[in-house]
């Protein structure tokens, strides 16, 4: 291939008419917008999309016509009924996105004139938008900029003049109005009251979200050991608990059907007597948590939390089995202030009627893990054997029975207990916390299974521990009188490293992750140590920029007592300020753009009245010859002055040469245009 080849695209590109390259320019920029919509939308949506794009570049690149409106008609037809069928309906934020992405793409079919494009430019500011429905990260924030950037550029290019103005100087004019922006865009985002809920992302928006649920299938959370976002962020004051303590509570498990675990009925547990009864002591960790949107009404703290977690806004309230929940679904990032207590006593201490709810078992499953109970039982040395003893003799079969842990155990069947016991003998946590219940309960010993994560690494960045969802795990509380409640986590027995630091299952890395690791492993985990504390700071100073923040804003400007009221004379105040300065910055600007042809201007008026008529396109030199000839020797000075006018604008010797004064003004210095307007004020001008 030949240079000249090689560079045919190119000048193919430079040769376009304007409407070819400043369509081919708008079609990219809708494509940077949509594109990180692609794996949320349907896949016939982002398809078709990417087909009407392609389709409407190759119209433009060999200038042919557009389809008709039967043709699109005939193709809106066929979207619409698609997105129903997708989606069951046409409303709604998944079926709403898809329409919008729809209608953009099918209008940049339709650009025949200037309304047609800024059609197009809004509805692209708002797919720009409703990336942030489902991603709300600094990378979602930074591509959008770019996307900004890119319908600002298209938009000051179609308010350009005729002909072919650069893209770039367009890109320039946008870019300039997005920095003159950026102020108020960060007095609103600072000042701006946050009104929750109504400043809260939609109910659905995080749908489909990974996550702990409130019930737990045999495999559920080996699946979320596959990964690896972050679930929270947690910052310690002081020195934190060692890794084998970070124990942080989610939903709490008693219901069983024989395959699913379902919530525990707290309420009911309630009325039998089965209260939290809480009771703490030694020192306590104090630390705040920076939750990742959950969709759920569930607060993780360490075990155990006596107080409620310091989240304004949201009411707390502790059930009995010792879970705090809020009044609502966590749909947006919260930070919250909390502190816990290793040592801690929970649960009745003598037998009450509602502990019979965590020793019932469905009928008809897992008879080997009942058979394996009552061996137990006729054992002569466990004949008198206590709950604590019990609980020891199931962890010593856990550690001595060639029990392994692992995410690869295959899909388990009905009798889920049986199979771990007797025949695999291998699964994730809740395959060994669940088995170690059904056995705890067949021994006639309440037990239930608690949900949450476990442990998490320190981030060397920033010093955050980063909780991810391959920390989710399950572990077990069995009821021992005089104790209550009492933590046993049989996974320890099998993998006493999984609740350390030294065997934690991973997510598989990408490719790329590989490479780089073989190449460098200690590069990559600084790599993303600093990426996701940058990603911290986000969420720190941005996605959490709460009205709290801002009251504490405010005391810092001197407020004791900040109230929305006093962010909406503040805001109201920025408003008027920015108003005042704009006003400002527009006479400003208006004294500086061509002073000259204002005061030429000027003049042509002041001649006007005395009965000496020229146009826009009459020059000084000729407005000194017709002063001249009309009015002889009396216009004289201001004959010079005109001259003088052209001399600063043009350089000497522009003017006519047949001036008397020609000669002498050749060598004259320009003028300056403060002198010049000081005489334009002095001159006499003849009626």
């Amino acid at each position: 291939m030949t240079p000249l080849t090689r560079s045919r695209p190119f000048a193919t590109l430079q040769n376009l008419p304007r409407d070819g390259r400043d369509t081919l320019f708008l079609l990219a920029v809708i494509a940077w917008v949509l594109l990180p919509q692609a794996a949320r939308l349907p896949l016939w949506c982002s398809v078709g999309a990417a087909a009407v794009l392609a389709w409407r570049g190759w119209l433009a690149l060999k200038a042919r016509a557009l389809p008709g409106r039967v043709w699109l008609v005939l193709l809106l037809g066929l979207t619409l009924g698609a997105t129903h069928l997708t989606h069951g309906t046409l409303l709604g934020r998944d079926a709403g996105v898809t329409l919008l992405v729809v209608l953009l793409s099918l209008k940049t079919l339709e650009l025949r004139a200037r309304r047609d494009a800024f059609v197009v430019f809004f509805l692209g500011f708002f797919c720009m938008l409703s990336n942030f429905f489902y991603s709300q990260s600094l990378l979602t924030g930074l591509s959008m900029v770019f996307g900004l950037l890119g319908l600002l550029t298209a938009l000051v290019n179609a308010h350009m003049p005729v002909g072919k103005p650069p893209l770039a100087q367009a890109a320039q004019t946008a870019s300039r109005m997005a920095l003159l922006g950026t102020p108020i865009m960060v007095v609103l985002f600072l000042l701006f009251p946050r009104m929750a809920p109504l400043w809260g992302v939609p109910s659905d928006a995080m749908a489909g979200r990974s996550g702990l649920s409130g019930s737990m299938e045999v495999g559920s959370i080996a699946k979320l050991a596959l990964d690896d976002s972050v679930a929270m962020r947690i910052r310690f004051e002081g020195e934190p608990p060692a890794q084998g303590e970070l124990y942080f509570r989610g939903p709490v498990l008693s219901g069983f059907d024989g395959r699913q675990w379902l919530a525990s009925r707290a309420s009911f547990s309630s009325r039998q007597g089965v209260t939290a009864s809480l009771a703490v002591s030694g020192p306590a960790t104090r630390y705040e948590v920076t939750l990742e949107p959950t969709q759920r009404p569930w607060l993780f703290v360490m075990e155990a939390a006596a107080e409620a977690p310091d989240l304004p806004g949201y009411q707390r309230v502790m059930q009995a089995d010792l879970q705090w929940r809020t009044d609502r679904s966590i749909t947006e990032l919260v930070r919250y202030k909390a502190q816990s207590h290793a040592a801690f006593r929970h649960g009745p201490l003598q037998p009450v009627s509602g502990l019979g709810e965590f020793v019932d078992l469905p009928p008809g499953f897992n008879p080997r893990t009942l058979a394996l109970a009552a061996q137990i039982r006729r054992d002569p040395r466990h004949a008198q054997a206590g709950t604590a003893e019990l609980v020891q003799v199931a962890m010593e079969r856990l550690r001595t029975g060639g029990y392994s842990y692992t995410l690869e155990s295959g899909l388990y069947g009905a009798n889920t207990a049986d199979e771990f016991w007797f025949d695999r003998k291998q699964g994730f946590c809740e395959h060994i916390a669940s088995s170690f219940v059904i056995l705890m309960r067949a021994l006639d010993i309440p037990a239930r299974i608690v949900t949450g994560y476990q442990g998490g690494e320190r981030n060397s960045v920033d010093g955050f521990w980063v909780v991810r969802q391959s920390d989710a795990h399950a572990w077990a509380e069995v009821w021992q009188a005089g104790r209550g409640w009492v933590r046993v986590d049989p996974t320890s027995a099998v993998a006493p490293g999984r609740t350390g630091a030294a065997q934690r299952l991973t997510a598989p890395r990408s490719g790329v992750e590989q490479a780089l690791g073989s190449f460098s492993p200690t590069f990559v985990a600084q790599l993303r140590a600093t990426w996701e504390a940058v990603n911290n700071g986000w969420n720190q100073w941005v996605l959490n920029y709460s009205q709290g923040s801002q009251f504490k804003l405010l005391k810092t400007l001197g407020i004791d007592t900040p109230g929305w009221q006093h962010l909406s004379a503040l805001l109201i105040g920025a408003i008027v300020l920015a108003c005042v300065a704009g006003g400002a910055w527009a006479v400003w600007d208006r004294s500086q753009h061509d002073p000259w042809l204002r005061l030429l201007g000027r003049a042509r008026k002041r001649l006007a009245k005395g009965g000496l008529a020229s146009t826009s396109a009459t020059s000084p030199r000729q407005l000194a010859r017709q002063v001249r000839q009309t009015y002889g020797d009396r216009g004289q000075a201001l004959h010079d002055w005109l001259v003088q006018l052209e001399m600063q604008r043009y350089a000497a010797g522009s003017f006519d040469a047949a001036s008397p004064t020609a000669t002498a003004s050749r060598h004259t210095q320009r003028p300056p245009l403060r002198q010049l307007k000081r005489q334009f004020r002095r001159l006499h001008w003849p009626d």
